[in-house]
C-alpha cells in the first residue's frame, strides 16, 4: 500500500546556520520537521522565524553528545506518534587549532560532536527506517575530511570529518539498500561557523543535504557529494 502521510526530517543542529535553512528548504519540499537544538529556547525562535512553517514544524531539545538526550527526544516523537523517516546530522563544532596547540578537551569535543553524535542518531533512528523500509540520512561533513583532499587540516575538526565519512559508510551498508545514507560537503558557507568572508550563500549551502534527504528510491547510498556531484573520499 503506497504511504498517504507526510514524511519527516530530524534536523540535528537545526536553530542556526546550514541547519536552519535545511529546515526551511525541507518544509518548502512538503516534508514535516523535527528542528532539534540543545537550546529549546533558540530553537523555539528560529523556528518562529521560518515564515509559514506552522504546525508542520516541531522543536526538540536534542544533545546529540548525550545518548541519553537522544533516547529521551526519540522517546517523546514516539508517544507524539512522529516516526522519523529522514535524519539530517548536522550538528556541528569547528575548532581551528593546529595540531601541537591542540588540547584533549577541544580533541574529545570535536570527536564527540561531530562523530559519537552522528553514531547516536543513527543508531536511535536508523533501525525503524529500516524495519519501515524507507529512509534517508544525511550527515553534513567537509572536504577538509576528505583524504585526497585537506586532510587532516585543522587537526581535530579534519580528523573528526574523515571519521565522520567512514561512518556513512559502515551506516548505508548496515541499514540497508532502502536506506540512502550519504555524507555532504555543503562548501565553505557564510554562517556562524564560517564567517562572513565564506563565497557561498547559506541557500547554496544546503541544496545538496535537502536534495540528499529527498533522494528517489533509483537514488544513491554510501557517496559522498558537493553541488549534488560525487566527490572522492
Amino acid at each position: 500500500m503506497a504511504r498517504t502521510t507526510t514524511r519527516t526530517a530530524l534536523v540535528t543542529g537545526g536553530n542556526r546556520g546550514i541547519g536552519l535553512e535545511t529546515c526551511r528548504q525541507l518544509l518548502r519540499a512538503g516534508l514535516d520537521v523535527v528542528l532539534a537544538a540543545r537550546d529549546t529556547a533558540r530553537g523555539r525562535e528560529a523556528a518562529r522565524g521560518i515564515k509559514g512553517a506552522g504546525a508542520r514544524i516541531r522543536v526538540e531539545e536534542l544533545d546529540v553528545t548525550s545518548r541519553a538526550s537522544v533516547d529521551a527526544c526519540a522517546r517523546r516523537l514516539t508517544d507524539a506518534g512522529v516516526e522519523v523517516d529522514v535524519l539530517v546530522n548536522n550538528a556541528g563544532v569547528y575548532p581551528t587549532d593546529s595540531f601541537f596547540e591542540l588540547d584533549e578537551a577541544t580533541w574529545r569535543e570535536a570527536l564527540d560532536v561531530n562523530l559519537t553524535g552522528a553514531f547516536h542518531t543513527c543508531q536511535v533512528f536508523v533501525p525503524a527506517m529500516a524495519r519501515r523500509g524507507w529512509g534517508r540520512v544525511v550527515n553534513v561533513s567537509s572536504g577538509l575530511g576528505a583524504m585526497t583532499d585537506n586532510v587532516p587540516s585543522p587537526a581535530a575538526y579534519g580528523v573528526s570529518k574523515a571519521a565522520l565519512n567512514a561512518l556513512t559508510l559502515v551506516v548505508s551498508s548496515a541499514a540497508g539498500p532502502a536506506v540512502k545514507v550519504n555524507a555532504v560537503c555543503p562548501g565553505w558557507v557564510r554562517t556562524d561557523m564560517g564567517g562572513s568572508w565564506a563565497p557561498t550563500g547559506v541557500e547554496k549551502g544546503a541544496d545538496t543535504v535537502t536534495w540528499l534527504a529527498t533522494l528517489p528510491d533509483s537514488g544513491p547510498t554510501g557517496g559522498f557529494f558537493r553541488n549534488r556531484r560525487r566527490i572522492p573520499w
